[in-house]
């Protein structure tokens, strides 16, 4: 028997296209936040890690709360499109913000404007918009192979959204002048670019009726209500639930550290403009790769064995990024590269699709829908994971000994930690979220729990 289908074309598209607004904000951040508070406005890396580190205590909190607020509302737009919508606008402020720091205040004052803005942005506005649109893949369909199309269209907007901005934006930069200014003129137009493309994401979307979304269970029992308190707990009973939630945060700390590529380009191989065809190398491999996940997911009826299997593949490419390196070879850097993100990219595509599973999982064995709690892994390991991963970069830099204000020349200490921090630490994530992957099968889980019904 064919599997309803909920989505035409159209709505798949423009789900996918809500993430150019979420990478305006995610690789603009992760990419030149610190390379811009360090050379442009001459902040500490050290001091700057710590901001974002204690920034991380009031994301924590945010994510459950705003995942457990979604599940509680009920509006004409459904439960996750206005908190997709409204909140965009709130991440556009703060983004604008944190791009146009005051050049003529002192410096404590710059820290605690950066501290202000970035608070709000990924602790409030972010979170809120970002937990919505994850959430939007369990609440638009009930089809699974429709839920792996729209991750996989979703990352595909993401990472072109990802390879363009690394590839252009000291480009723009340089263009309108290489100064503070500069740096506003470009963080205003992604904001424009963002909010364009966010609204029109929310506007392509419909959400099922809440009575249809909710699978009755056999004995046709009324879902009980629960509190966040209970919502919390249900999360931490669904092992499931915690291994993507350590598979976010390794995969977002992989990113944050290539995220030093920035500084790696620069001070490493001597081109900041190498940025540009490494994000190609490891984007258009990831693009196309993603957009043969769902036939492939298809045909090998699960994605338990194509996500292991694929980051397997990742890490022995990191391996060799390392050895290439040593061996002074960037087009071997740049082949390997894009063989690690071949094989990351049936996770990223089907990842959206194994939390709806592990939603699904909660729902059968507890009989409760807890979907935007449960989408708050997302936002909540992105977050932590990538913020984190900012955060000790910071620390590291500083404590190697990193020259701020924008030095032609930095120490060797330094180059030793970039090589650390860009080459060593992506492989060694790459290893631990393979191993999580074997243990993620949550789709045989769930399987059992069916088969145990009818018995």
């Amino acid at each position: 028997m064919t599997e309803k289908r909920y989505l035409k074309w159209y709505n798949k598209i423009g789900y996918g296209s809500g993430d150019i607004g979420g990478n305006v904000v995610y690789a603009f951040l992760t990419f030149f936040v610190m390379i811009y508070l360090t050379d442009t406005i001459g902040l500490n890396p050290g001091i700057i890690g710590t901001l974002m580190a204690v920034a991380k205590i009031f994301d924590g909190i945010s994510d459950v709360i705003f995942g457990s607020l979604i599940d509680k509302t009920h509006t004409k737009m459904g439960k996750a499109r206005p908190w997709m919508l409204w909140p965009y606008f709130g991440c556009g402020v703060c983004l604008f913000a944190i791009f146009a720091i005051p050049t003529s205040w002192g410096q404590v004052a710059q820290y605690a404007f950066f501290f202000i803005f970035y608070v709000m942005l990924n602790a409030g506005f972010y979170t809120a918009n970002n937990i919505a649109y994850s959430a939007l893949t369990a609440l638009v369909t009930k089809n699974e192979n429709e839920r792996v199309q729209l991750g996989s269209l979703r990352f595909v907007f993401a990472f072109i959204t990802s390879t363009i901005i690394q590839a252009v934006t000291f480009g723009l930069v340089a263009h309108f002048g290489n100064d503070a200014a500069a740096w506003r003129i470009v963080a205003l137009i992604y904001v424009i670019i963002g909010i364009i493309s966010n609204t029109i994401s929310v506007l392509s979307l419909k959400e099922l009726p809440e009575e249809e979304n909710e699978t009755k269970k056999e004995t046709d029992a009324p879902a009980e209500k629960y509190s966040l308190r209970e919502a919390a707990g249900l999360l931490i009973k669904n092992k499931y639930y915690l291994l993507i939630l350590g598979v976010y945060l390794l995969t977002q700390l992989y990113s944050a550290f290539t995220g030093v590529g920035t500084y790696y380009m620069t001070y490493v191989l001597g081109d900041a403009n190498l940025l540009g065809k490494f994000a190609t190398a490891l984007n258009i491999p990831m693009i196309i790769g993603l957009l043969l996940v769902p036939t492939v997911v298809a045909k090998l009826g699960g994605m338990y064995r194509i996500n292991y299997s694929g980051y397997a593949v990742a890490t022995l490419a990191r391996v060799l990024v390392i050895v290439a390196a040593y061996l002074g070879s960037v087009p071997m850097m740049l082949a390997f590269t894009a063989v690690a993100s071949l094989g990351m990219c049936p996770l990223q595509g089907d990842l959206n699709a194994v939390i709806a599973s592990a939603s699904d999982y909660t729902y059968l064995t507890t009989g409760k829908r807890i979907d935007g709690t449960m989408y708050s892994c997302t936002s909540l390991g992105v977050k932590l994971g990538g913020g984190l991963g900012t955060a000790v970069s910071g620390w590291l830099l500083a404590a190697s000994g990193f020259i701020q204000g924008g030095a032609a020349v930095q120490p060797d200490s330094v180059i030793t930690m970039l090589n650390v921090m860009y080459l060593w630490l992506p492989a060694i994530f790459c290893g631990l979220v393979t191993f999580l992957l074997t243990q993620l099968n949550v789709e045989k889980a769930n399987k059992q729990v069916l088969a145990s019904r009818k018995v």
